[in-house]
C-alpha cells in the first residue's frame, strides 16, 4: 500500500493540474456565455423560456455520454479539448438560470426609480440591476463548480488528464488506495473552490473588501495548480507523426503517444509497449482508460501513435461485420480494410487471443449440466458483463442462435464482474479468456459449438501518420508473436490477483518477452 500512495502522489502534479485547468477554463468560458445570454433572456421575457429549455436539454444529457459525442463531433480529436467543450456546456445552466432569476427578481419599482434619475438602460444594468443580481448570480456559479469539478472526474475516457485517471484506473486494477485518493482529492478541490466562491459571494451580499480579497487569494493558488503540468514538463507532447507527411526515420528523441483501453490487460500492453519504445530512446506518452471507439477514432485523427485492440472488437464494432470468419482469414481483411479505408497500419498479433466467453462456476455447472451457451437457453439465466457487452454483435448473435432471449442481462463494471458470478450474484458473465480470475474462481468457459464468438487476436494499430516512421514498426516487431495467451493471462493475474502494479506486471512479461526474443 505504500508503494501505491507514493505513485499516487508522484502523479499528483499531473492529474491535479489537468483537472484544474479542465475546470477553470470551463468554468470562465460558461460564465462568459451564460451571464450575457441570460442579461439577453431576462430583458426579452419571451425568448427567456426557449433559451432556459435548450440549455436544460443539454443538461438532461448524461455526462459521460456528452463527454464521448465530442470525440466523433471534433473528429476523432481526444484530450483537453473534447473535454473542455462538455464541461462548458455542463456550467452554461445554472449560471443562465440564476442570471434570469436573479434580473427578474429586481423589484420594478428600483427600475422605474433608477430610470427617474435619467439613467439608461445600460447605467441601469450596469450600476442597480447587475449589482442586486450578483448574489443569485453568484449562487448560480456555485451550483455549476461543483458540477464540472465532479464532471471532470468523468473525462479520462476521452483521454483528457483528470483526478479521473486515479478512479478508473483504480476501479479496473483493484487498487482502492488509488481509488480513494483520488476520491479525496477531488472532493477537497469541489469544496475549496465553493469556498472561494462563497466568499465571493458573501463580498457581494454585504459590500466587504475583506472576502473577495480571500477568494481572490484562493482562486490565485488554484490557478497555479492548473499551471503544475507545464511547471512539472507532464504537459501533452506531441505524437511521433506530427502530421508533416513524410517519411522519417528513427524514433530516438521523439514523443510516441501510446493509446490504451480501461482495463488491467490494457495498462500492462500499454506499460510493456513504452519500455520496450523507452529503451529504443524515444519519449513516451501514454493515454489510457479510452473507450474502444475513442480510441480507434484518436488513432484515426492522429491523437494517439500506437494501441493494442482486437481483431473482434475492430470486426464487429467498427468494420461492423456480421458475418464469421476465421482467426487468420479476419486478420488479413481486417488488415486490408484498415490500410486502404483509413491509412492505419495493423502491425501484428502480438500470439494470444482474449476473446469474449461465457463463463461460469465449475460447481454450478456440474450440477446443473451446463456445458455449452445454449444449455443457458430456458433458464432464466442472470448474465452479467461489462456494458459494452450487451450492445456488440456478439451478445446479439449468441442471444438469438442460443434462445437467450429469457435471460436477464445485468451490465456492470468488469471489475466487479467475476466477483458477482463467484457470490451466487449472477449465472454466467461475459469473460474475457485472458483474464487471470476465470481459474483463481474456479470458473468455466462454456463452448461455443455455434462459433458466434469471433476471433479477439491481440493485434498492434499504428496511426496513419506515425506509420511514416518505419523505425517505429521496427522497433515494436520485437513484440510480435512473442506473448503465449498463458503468459498474459499470468501477467494479468499479478495485477488483478496478486496486487502487482500494471508496470511491475509489464516488467515481468517485458523479461519474457526478450527470453523468447533470444
Amino acid at each position: 500500500m505504500p508503494d501505491r500512495l507514493d505513485e499516487a502522489v508522484a502523479n499528483l502534479p499531473a492529474y491535479l493540474g489537468g483537472h484544474m485547468q479542465l475546470v477553470l477554463s470551463g468554468l470562465i468560458i460558461s460564465v462568459l456565455i451564460a451571464v450575457p445570454l441570460g442579461i439577453f433572456a431576462a430583458r426579452n421575457r419571451t425568448l427567456a423560456g426557449p433559451v432556459l429549455g435548450v440549455a436544460s436539454t443539454l443538461q438532461t444529457i448524461p455526462s459521460l455520454a456528452l463527454l464521448a459525442l465530442m470525440v466523433p463531433i471534433l473528429g476523432g480529436r481526444i484530450g483537453f479539448a473534447p473535454a473542455f467543450i462538455a464541461l462548458t456546456l455542463y456550467g452554461i445552466l445554472p449560471i443562465l438560470r440564476n442570471t434570469v432569476v436573479g434580473l427578474q427578481g429586481v423589484d420594478p419599482v428600483v427600475r422605474e426609480a433608477a430610470r427617474g434619475t435619467g439613467m439608461t438602460p445600460l447605467q441601469s444594468l450596469r450600476q442597480v440591476e447587475l449589482p442586486l443580481a450578483l448574489p443569485t448570480i453568484i449562487a448560480g456559479l456555485r451550483t455549476a463548480t461543483v458540477w464540472i469539478v465532479g464532471t471532470a472526474t468523468l473525462a479520462t475516457p476521452v483521454g483528457a488528464t483528470s483526478l479521473g485517471n486515479y478512479i478508473f484506473s483504480g476501479l479496473q486494477t483493484r487498487d482502492w488506495t488509488t481509488v480513494v485518493f483520488g476520491c479525496l482529492i477531488a472532493a477537497g478541490l469541489a469544496l475549496l473552490l465553493d469556498q472561494a466562491i462563497r466568499l465571493a459571494e458573501l463580498a457581494a451580499r454585504e459590500r466587504k473588501r475583506a472576502p473577495a480579497f480571500a477568494g481572490i487569494a484562493i482562486a490565485a493558488v488554484l490557478a497555479m495548480g492548473a499551471a503544475l503540468p507545464l511547471v512539472t514538463g507532464t504537459s501533452a507532447a506531441r505524437g511521433i507523426g506530427s502530421g508533416e507527411g513524410e517519411v522519417m526515420a528513427g524514433i530516438e528523441g521523439r514523443t510516441v503517444v501510446i493509446g490504451a483501453k480501461g482495463f488491467t490487460e490494457q495498462y500492462i500492453l500499454s506499460a510493456l509497449l513504452e519500455r520496450v519504445l523507452e529503451d529504443a530512446g524515444a519519449n513516451v506518452e501514454v493515454r489510457e482508460n479510452l473507450g474502444s471507439t475513442i480510441a480507434f477514432d484518436a488513432l484515426r485523427s492522429g491523437e494517439i501513435d500506437v494501441y493494442v485492440d482486437y481483431t473482434g472488437t475492430i470486426w464487429a464494432t467498427v468494420m461492423e461485420r456480421e458475418e464469421s470468419a476465421g482467426r487468420y482469414d479476419m486478420f488479413v481483411r481486417m488488415a486490408g480494410w484498415l490500410r486502404e479505408e483509413h491509412g492505419i497500419l495493423a502491425l501484428g498479433r502480438l500470439g494470444f487471443e482474449n476473446a469474449y466467453g461465457y463463463a461460469v462456476r465449475r460447481d454450478w455447472a456440474e450440477a446443473n449440466g451446463i456445458g455449452t451457451i445454449g444449455d443457458l437457453s430456458g433458464r432464466g439465466a442472470r448474465i452479467g458483463g461489462d456494458p459494452e457487452f450487451f450492445v456488440r454483435a456478439e451478445w446479439l448473435r449468441s442471444r438469438d442462435a442460443y434462445g437467450l432471449q429469457d435471460a436477464r442481462t445485468r451490465p456492470m463494471d468488469s471489475t466487479f464482474m467475476y466477483g458477482a458470478l463467484r457470490d451466487g450474484e449472477v449465472d454466467a458473465v461475459s469473460a474475457y479468456t485472458t483474464d487471470g480470475r476465470i481459474s483463481d474462481y474456479d470458473l468455466v468457459v462454456l463452448d461455443d459449438p455455434l462459433q458466434i464468438l469471433p476471433p479477439y487476436d491481440a493485434v498492434m494499430l499504428i496511426s496513419p501518420d506515425a506509420a511514416r516512421n518505419p523505425a517505429l514498426a521496427g522497433t515494436l516487431s520485437v513484440l510480435l508473436n512473442a506473448i503465449p495467451a498463458e503468459t498474459m493471462r499470468r501477467a494479468n493475474a499479478m495485477v488483478d490477483l496478486d496486487g502487482a502494479t500494471p508496470g511491475e506486471a509489464a516488467d515481468w512479461l517485458y523479461g519474457e518477452v526478450v527470453a523468447v526474443g533470444e
